[in-house]
């Protein structure tokens, strides 16, 4: 192991290190399954507003964006930013503060809790049909961050994918079954910094290696359709190509999965002050815009610094800020420090995701199913024991999945994330402003949603080219027509529902 690699190890180590002491200090506040799964509502409006942000961006915001416009320029990364952008803010605007006040008023600590309570579902079938929605997509999606971690380890020190893997999630598992909710918010706001701080520099540095603004820009030009927000570069032709109307409608689109995301819409419920909303939207919003640009310009000085030949074209497009970490290491041991920062900024995207997501896949087994479908009481101390197995359970089925160092695992993000914004979104959006709205539309439109992103990405998108669009977008669609039709089909909800909902309403 070189000395580079020894002062990324350090940091990344220390970084490792930090996570599991946050997930011991907040394990003597974490006294029941409300504390474990939703912080006791005591979220303040930073910790709420970079929590959120940093759960929902991943490796994505890392290594997605910077690849994508390393390779084809700004039109796709371009719309997909402003789908993002405008999700972001619009779910802080419309559904933060009500799902808030709402959530607190029912009593929910969950998602599906919220939906079954919202429409005082007896049976409990609205519960565990969203139990299962999240399971379904969320244990693929936690195995993918399990793998990124693996194969970042394995790449940078040349360490067993597997070893790697498993460590990783160990960690992961570590903080997140020790301090619940609360620590995975606060780490999640120390790895938003850290990967703030690994954006800017990686930029910076980027634009010394490609030779200055004016050489990116140069050769930004220089590609057919690079610049264009209409065009997109074919970087095997060379040549650019019209990027068409339908496809920005189907990339915006990528916005309407923030309304079902429950890793996001549980921040919402945990919020302390209601009031201090409207900080943490600007915050978040401020922060997405600024971040996803960073990362986009990364990708344009990426191809800049490849083509005035400081390091060679990439294999794999997503490895840029990996590269340009790899190549800063080398001006010393600070600068190999400093690129350990950078390292652990994609292992921060990576892990501050994950941790979401187990906390609520964990809650979906043991207090949707386990306490809510099948009705079985335990006491505190046992409760907070089977959350911490299922969560340490589901991990383990992560891993396994993500077993395979080729598996095609990190395929199941985007479609997981049309999944939830189909099943959850519609239903989030007229339980929260439709007081018509019942269990029996919410029921069928959760299960049309989901069954419709399958159906669509599978059968149909291949059935003509003007078909072929993000699935999120029909099935969104369709979910939130069946529950309108199917509401307004069956009896109104109860009075005593009705109620509940205009009282919410008036909550300011």
């Amino acid at each position: 192991m070189t000395a580079a690699q020894i002062c990324i190890m350090i940091v990344m180590v220390l970084y490792l290190a930090l996570m599991i002491i946050i997930g011991a200090v907040y394990s003597k506040k974490t006294n029941n399954v409300g504390d474990f799964y939703l912080g006791g509502r005591k979220l303040g409006p930073l910790v709420a507003a970079m929590s959120a942000e940093a759960s929902d961006m991943s490796s994505y915001l890392l290594m997605g964006l910077p690849g994508l416009a390393y390779l084809s320029g700004i039109a796709d990364v371009g719309w997909t930013t402003i789908g993002l952008a405008a999700g972001t803010y619009l779910n802080w605007l419309i559904v933060a503060k009500r799902l808030r006040n709402y959530s607190s008023h029912c009593g929910a600590i969950t998602i599906p809790e919220f939906f079954s309570n919202r429409y005082r579902e007896k049976k409990n079938i609205l519960m565990a049909i969203a139990a299962v929605v999240i399971i379904v997509f969320f244990v693929p999606y936690t195995a993918s961050g399990f793998a990124a971690c693996g194969k970042l380890f394995g790449t940078l020190f040349g360490v067993d994918y597997h070893i790697a893997m498993i460590v990783s999630a160990i960690i992961i598992v570590g903080y997140t079954s020790l301090g619940g909710f609360n620590a995975a918010s606060t780490t999640d706001l120390i790895q938003s910094i850290i990967m703030t701080v690994a954006l800017v520099i990686v930029l910076v540095f980027g634009i010394t290696q490609a030779g200055g603004w004016d050489a990116v820009i140069t050769n930004a030009k220089s590609l057919d359709g690079y610049l264009s927000l209409f065009t997109t570069h074919n970087p095997e032709t060379g040549t650019g190509s019209p990027y068409k109307f339908i496809t920005i409608v189907s990339t915006v689109a990528w916005g309407l999965g923030y309304f079902g995301m429950p890793h996001i819409l549980l921040r919402f419920m945990a919020i302390e002050n209601p009031d201090k909303i409207k900080t943490s939207r600007r915050i978040a919003s401020v922060w997405v815009v600024i971040s996803m640009s960073i990362a986009i310009l990364i990708g344009v000085v990426g191809i800049a610094a490849v083509n005035n030949g400081s390091f060679a074209p990439l294999a794999d497009s997503e490895t840029i800020i990996i590269s340009l970490s790899t190549l800063l290491s080398e001006k010393g041991v600070i600068w190999a420090l400093v690129a350990g920062v950078i390292l652990a900024g994609i292992l921060a995207s990576t892990m501050s995701t994950s941790d979401s997501q187990l906390l609520a896949a964990s809650s979906s087994v043991s207090e949707n199913i386990l306490g809510g479908l099948f009705k079985i009481k335990l006491s505190q101390k046992a409760e907070m024991i089977v959350a911490r197995v299922v969560l340490i359970v589901i991990s383990v089925i992560g891993v396994v999945i993500a077993w395979d160092p080729n598996s095609s695992v990190f395929g199941i993000v985007s479609f997981a994330w049309a999944g939830f914004g189909a099943a959850f979104g519609p239903v989030m959006l007229l339980a929260l402003f439709w007081k018509r709205s019942n269990k029996y539309g919410a029921i069928a439109g959760m299960v049309a949603g989901g069954v419709m992103v399958f159906v669509w990405k599978y059968v149909i998108a291949g059935l003509a080219d003007v078909l072929n669009v993000y699935e999120l977008l029909p099935a969104f669609i369709i979910g939130l027509v069946v529950n309108v039709i199917v509401s307004l089909a069956t009896p109104k909800p109860e009075e005593d529902i009705v109620k509940e909902f205009e009282e919410v309403k008036t909550i300011k």
